[in-house]
């Protein structure tokens, strides 16, 4: 018995259909779940803000809940280290910082610039910057004054910071490198111990992120000297950059964007950031980042991953300088 031959178009049918089965398995649209945005940080902070403001418009924009989970400990490395572990589909991302992308890679011994590449960039978010603070009793209103005290100063200064490796203390390290007069650091736990020392004059100074100051500044509880940003702060217009104070290269601010595991499909990456594009180019976003006292940033992957390896050189060499010893 012959056995009765499907016809030729039946066939090619049957075979393309074949083919395309597996290709709409690996190609299915993305987002189709909840994603996780880790912040490496404690509830509460400038990191964790900017990540609550962002993953609610992202939502708006995928589709998808977007979920804040805050993974902190270890200046950051615990909740980065969660991320750079995670499956690279999309659905894991971080909220990375100046602190865990940058600074931490030159300052624990367990990281170095190769860790730089268990991550793969998605945009720039923000940027916000720190802000030169002293007592309002020290006798100095401008930061060449600041210089010309610690001069005559028969003991160092000391300066705040809200622990050791974080960009308030290396903004500190990289003053007194650049001044070349000595200047004691002392580290606390976090950002508001250190600001309640020095508007209590146990500390006579501190370059801390704009937000917890900010409050104190504007009730003459703190006399802002200058700002890290290469120009002045919409909400200290007043305030002089370090740049107009006589520091050409003194630009530091504190950063935050976007980022996914090593390996994560490229079509998601784009995805992901054309979605953030939108997030930041609204108003309401720039709105909500402002009050914050910061800049709203758009880079993309290729600009995004420049930029951190910029800074991972810049911090590594501050680091450097400064003699501070790894953790």
């Amino acid at each position: 018995m012959k056995l009765k031959l499907a016809p030729r178009a039946a066939i090619l049918a049957f075979g393309i259909a074949g083919m395309l089965l597996p290709l709409a398995g690996q190609t299915a649209a993305w987002p189709e779940k909840t994603i996780r945005m880790v912040v490496p940080f404690p509830p509460g902070g400038n990191t964790d803000s900017v990540a609550r403001i962002v993953s609610s418009a992202l939502s708006e924009q995928l589709g998808q809940n977007v979920v804040v989970e805050n993974l902190s400990g270890a200046g950051g490395t615990i909740g980065t280290n969660s991320v750079a572990r995670a499956a690279p589909d999309g659905y894991t991302i971080l909220m990375g910082t100046v602190g865990t992308q940058a600074i931490n890679m030159a300052l624990y011994k367990s990281l170095s610039e190769e860790s730089l590449k268990n991550f793969a960039p998605v945009t720039l978010i923000t940027s916000i910057p720190n802000v030169l603070v002293v007592n309002k009793d020290l006798p100095v209103n401008t930061v060449a004054e600041l210089v010309a005290y610690a001069k005559k100063s028969p003991h160092p200064l000391t300066f705040a910071s809200s622990g050791i490796g974080t960009s308030i203390h290396l903004s500190g390290e990289m003053f007194k490198t650049t001044i070349q007069q000595p200047l004691t650091h002392i580290p606390y736990r976090g950002s508001a111990p250190a600001v309640t020392d020095l508007v209590g004059g146990q500390v006579n100074m501190m370059f801390d992120n704009l937000p917890p100051s900010l409050p104190f500044i504007q009730n003459s509880r703190l006399k802002a000297l200058a700002v890290t940003s290469p120009k002045r702060n919409p909400l200290l217009p007043d305030v002089p950059t370090m740049i107009e104070s006589g520091f050409p290269d003194f630009e530091i601010g504190t950063w935050n964007g976007i980022m996914a595991p090593a390996g994560t499909p490229p079509e998601v990456i784009e995805s992901l950031n054309n979605a953030l594009q939108k997030v930041v180019a609204s108003d309401d976003f720039k709105a909500k980042i402002h009050k914050l006292g910061g800049e709203v940033k758009s880079d993309g992957p290729q600009k995004f991953s420049a930029f951190i390896n910029a800074e991972y050189k810049k911090w590594a060499s501050v680091i450097s300088a400064a003699g501070v010893e790894k953790q």
